[in-house]
């Protein structure tokens, strides 16, 4: 079952790219007392998400700030150290990477893709939502191959 608006977040182990290294992260304390911007990409360093998902909410990063939100963070079924590389290469220090290397989390909220046919496995679906104090206030799905909802621009008009 997809999680809805006016869920809870699912509670499971991710991990953040830091300068460091992973770090373990727990959702449930991540998301709590805060306002977070969460956006999810099927994988780092494919074309849309370098080209356009990423790079949009690095370039709204002070907008997005200034309407409440936190922190910005990125979530892919890829490992820390990947997410580590795209920030780097694509990415902003106002972007929170993290690792959703075995998918848990993706699977917890029910926004799985199959990406087999592209040799890329299972996967998360593009998608971005405003989390407040662990709850789900906006979640922005996208169809197969689109993307416009799950934007930084979108998400800028909801808050």
């Amino acid at each position: 079952m997809n999680i809805s608006e006016g869920d809870t977040i699912p509670q499971v182990k991710i991990s953040k790219a830091t300068e460091g290294g992973p770090e373990p992260v727990d959702t449930r304390e991540f998301f709590a007392g805060r306002k977070v911007a969460l956006f999810a990409v099927p994988g780092a360093f494919t074309p849309t998400c370098s080209a356009k998902h990423l790079p949009g909410f690095a370039e709204k990063a002070e907008e997005l700030k200034s309407k409440g939100v936190d922190e910005i963070a990125c979530i892919s079924v890829n490992d820390a150290f990947v997410m580590g590389a795209w920030q780097q290469a694509d990415g902003s220090k106002d972007v929170t990477m993290l690792a959703d290397g075995n998918g848990e989390f993706a699977e917890a909220v029910g926004l799985t893709m199959d990406g087999s046919g592209f040799g890329m496995g299972k996967r998360s679906q593009r998608y971005s939502m405003i989390v407040d104090d662990g709850k789900v206030r906006k979640l922005n799905v996208e169809k197969p191959g689109d993307f416009s909802v799950s934007s930084a621009e979108h998400m800028l008009g909801q808050l």
